[in-house]
């Protein structure tokens, strides 16, 4: 496999194989140097370093025997030289908590804003947000600490 995106759709490709080769650099390496990437609970990093420190620790630490998997891919071009490709993704492995039960399988959607740069495509933005089944939005009690509901059925 090719390290380096020749198509936008090839950076989820090369972000799920770097992810379970525990490869941070790899994954900064689909990245420019500016990039911005908010993760799930919408920490928000702002350049390709801090994008590769949280990924070597979350590799090492939360998601050490993980394994991501690449289910769809969308892409919508905007331009030539930019297009947003959605992914959606599997996430199984990761680490527990102290006391804690054993996550189960995560699904997630990621939305890369790509730029051509010569031969290959970068990922200037990226988010990442989980799916949660059945569920509308969030609501935030007085501390805030986020509840999935879904405002069609009377009890959440």
């Amino acid at each position: 496999m090719t390290k380096i995106a020749t198509k936008p759709e090839r950076i989820p490709e090369l972000f799920t194989a770097f992810w379970n080769e525990r490869d941070a650099e790899g994954i900064a390496s689909l990245f420019t140097e500016d990039a911005e990437f908010v993760n799930v609970v919408g920490l928000w990093w702002h350049n390709r370093e801090d994008i590769r420190k949280a990924h070597d620790y979350g590799l090492k630490v939360i998601f050490n025997q993980s394994e991501l998997k690449l289910t769809r891919v969308k892409i919508k071009k905007l331009s030539d030289e930019v297009v947003v490709v959605h992914a959606k993704m599997r996430l199984t492995g990761q680490s527990s908590l102290e006391g804690e039960e054993k996550p189960h399988v995560r699904y997630n959607i990621f939305t890369f804003v790509t730029h051509r740069e010569q031969e290959k495509w970068l990922a200037v933005a990226a988010h990442n947000t989980d799916i949660v089944p059945g569920k509308e939005t969030n609501l935030s009690d007085g501390s805030g600490i986020l509840k999935a509901v879904d405002y069609r059925k009377k009890s959440n």
